[in-house]
């Protein structure tokens, strides 16, 4: 057993986020694990570009409103304490609603070979970012 030594706080790229979004990087696995956890802070309105992860991400909302969409025109609100799952390959974005900050634990799975474990996209339009949202689950 081991102590992981912490990494400093850093801002997410401008490349694949909008708005300002900080994450601590909370663990990258060694082979044979694969295992990948960020703690991510967005401010009010900010959000993750449309994206995909090759083995999926789940994403654990501990404070705020997450708002978390995918490319059929769904977009699901959750609240603190509740886990989503974005299957393998499927873009979606992730985010904070208008009007408050969210964190969010994201944990995903490196590939293990060659393949990038995040194919990132286009950023989300404001058109389709305050677009109707659900909360049924």
């Amino acid at each position: 057993m081991e102590f992981i030594e912490p990494r400093p706080t850093s801002k997410a790229p401008a490349d694949w986020f909008t708005g300002d979004v900080w994450w601590d990087g909370i663990v990258a696995g060694q082979e044979p694990s694969r295992v990948r956890a960020n703690l991510v802070r967005f401010s009010p309105g900010a959000r993750t570009h449309w994206h995909a992860h090759a083995v999926g991400q789940t994403l654990h909302v501990v404070s705020g409103i997450a708002l978390i969409g995918t490319r059929d025109g769904t977009t699901l609100e959750a609240h603190p304490g509740e886990t989503v799952s974005c299957p393998p390959d499927e873009e979606h974005w992730h985010g904070a609603a208008p009007d408050r900050f969210m964190e969010h634990i994201a944990l995903w799975e490196g590939t293990g070979d060659a393949t990038p474990e995040t194919r990132w996209a286009e950023p989300v339009t404001d058109e389709r970012y305050d677009g109707p949202r659900t909360r049924s689950r």
